[in-house]
């Protein structure tokens, strides 16, 4: 990452030393002795990142920081100074400073800095666009969606193609990625003039799933105290949802695949059926063809649900999705909370960025109501946030980074490696260490060692 900077100093032979030293790294760079001139410059150019010295003649580098946050609130300054002390760096951050170091600063501890400065000011201005896009309703959103990154976009566009027809579809994903916002969606581009039903085929006994689906006449069973209409009766000219397929009773499963083929329906206990018009959405978070390997899933009702296929990617893997939906999230709770919060501060970006989101858009949108709740500001920051976002340290394994600080130790990249392979294969040891090329028994203690119990 690199930007235009503006170093600002009157020691001649040292700004023709960074001038050269960021030059070859593909910085732009500008000059100025003094700061009245650095003010000027920064009125008539587009400055990324300012680096001052301290003590000038002239206005002083504590005031221009002033100055500057007053002025350019977007541009961030580096304090770079000989007269370098804890004094002076808290004079200087509360001046306005975002980062202060100390002469003399090797080339490399400058060029972090640096990086570090623009990342932040790309978060604010991200953040900054975000807030007018959510405010406008300008922003990409669908149907309750905000979507930015090539992928889900991907999966829109199939959306966009098959939601006027009558084809069965099934949403794959895991949990808290979107499967019935999206079923919503599909529903709504439709033009069908029937209702949106939704059913979860994971929270309910067979014999309750039965007769919620098709329904039931009076004395059809026991506690049948009255006839009741089905959800695929109820759902009738319009669609319904079988959420969590893949955890649908084997036992029942041949009787959904008979309506899905029939298009008719028998409530339990009828002597006859009756025609309905339904569109199947059917949504997982199973690989259903795995459970098919299994036998605890049918192949003929896989074929018959999967015409087409939405496959949703978790929110990890589409991070330019993160920052719209927590801003969409965080105006959404803020008008309800009656709370005068605009936006997220660049820190507070920065963490739910590098979080990995294991809950998906779900735990996103958990944390950004939390956080709208827990706020004492307008701006949500990083003390705002749930401590295991705040603390999160990484399983990503960072074999090339511009920041030094990125880079672990040899143990610490076993530890990271060792544990994203744990998480990939689903906390399955034998797997992981096969994988791994390791004994299990190396595996329970390098483990142990790390105070990562054993819940198997």
């Amino acid at each position: 990452m690199t930007g235009r900077v503006l170093i600002v100093d009157d020691d001649a032979n040292l700004t023709s030393t960074l001038e050269l030293g960021l030059a070859q790294r593909g910085y732009r760079v500008v000059t100025a002795a003094r700061a009245e001139e650095a003010l000027t410059q920064l009125d008539a150019e587009d400055i990324d990142v300012v680096l001052t010295d301290l003590n000038m003649p002239g206005l002083g580098g504590l005031a221009f920081a002033e100055r500057l946050a007053n002025s350019h609130p977007d541009t961030p300054l580096i304090v770079l100074t000989g007269f370098g002390s804890y004094e002076a760096a808290v004079a200087a951050i509360k001046a306005g400073a975002y980062d202060f170091l100390s002469k003399p600063a090797k080339l490399e501890a400058i060029i972090i800095a640096l990086e570090r400065a623009l990342q932040h000011r790309r978060l604010r201005r991200e953040v900054a666009r975000l807030r007018v896009e959510v405010t406008t309703g300008a922003g990409p959103r669908i149907e309750g969606m905000t979507v930015v990154s090539e992928a889900m976009k991907r999966a829109l566009d199939v959306v966009a193609r098959i939601s006027s027809s009558q084809t069965s579809v099934l949403i794959t994903g895991e949990s808290g990625t979107g499967k019935e916002v999206l079923a919503r969606a599909i529903h709504q581009r439709s033009g069908r003039s029937g209702p949106f039903v939704a059913v979860n085929c994971a929270a309910m006994p067979e014999s309750l799933l039965e007769s919620e689906l098709f329904g039931h006449v009076r004395g059809a069973f026991t506690d049948a105290r009255e006839a009741r209409v089905g959800l695929f009766t109820e759902a009738n000219g319009g669609t319904l949802l079988l959420d969590e397929l893949g955890d649908m009773p084997m036992g029942l499963q041949p009787k959904l695949l008979r309506v899905l083929q029939e298009r008719r329906v028998r409530p339990i206990g009828a002597r006859s059926e009756h025609p309905v018009d339904v569109r199947i959405i059917a949504a997982t978070h199973r690989d259903l063809e795995s459970r098919i390997e299994k036998g605890e899933f049918r192949e003929d009702l896989f074929f018959r649900i999967n015409v087409v296929n939405v496959a949703l990617p978790p929110l990890r893997e589409r991070t330019a999705d993160i920052l719209p939906l927590a801003q969409r999230f965080l105006t959404d709770f803020a008008a309800r909370a009656h709370k005068s919060v605009k936006g997220l501060s660049a820190p507070a970006a920065a963490k739910l960025l590098a979080y990995d989101w294991p809950g998906n858009v779900r735990e996103l949108s958990n944390c950004i109501e939390r956080a709208v709740a827990l706020t004492r500001y307008d701006e949500l920051g990083v003390d705002d946030l749930p401590e295991k976002v705040q603390q999160y340290t990484p399983t990503r394994v960072v074999v090339s980074a511009a920041d030094e600080s990125e880079f672990v130790t040899l143990e610490e990249l076993e530890k990271r490696y060792t544990l994203r392979v744990l998480e990939t294969l689903k906390g399955n040891k034998t797997a992981t260490a096969r994988t791994l090329g390791i004994e299990r028994k190396t595996l329970y203690r390098k483990l142990e060692s790390w105070g990562v119990k054993d819940e198997t």
